[in-house]
């Protein structure tokens, strides 16, 4: 597994995203992502170049988490 692959718990705890909704991301193809055996896993490079482009428009739409 490459050092690029966070699981969905590390993402939320990156994002404070709900898991539900990294992993509505990854299935529309918003971030890079696939299953390895039962676990979703996120490209983490993927994933912070969508957080990023969010925080630049000021998109605080999506279940988070607390």
């Amino acid at each position: 597994m490459s050092e690029d692959w966070i699981t969905t718990t590390e993402a939320v705890q990156i994002s404070n995203y709900h898991p539900e909704h990294i992993r509505r991301l990854i299935k529309q193809g918003r971030v890079s992502g696939q299953k390895f055996g039962n676990t979703w896993q996120v490209s983490k490079s993927s994933f912070l170049v969508y957080l990023k482009d969010m925080k630049e428009k000021g998109d605080r739409r999506g279940p988070k988490v607390g």
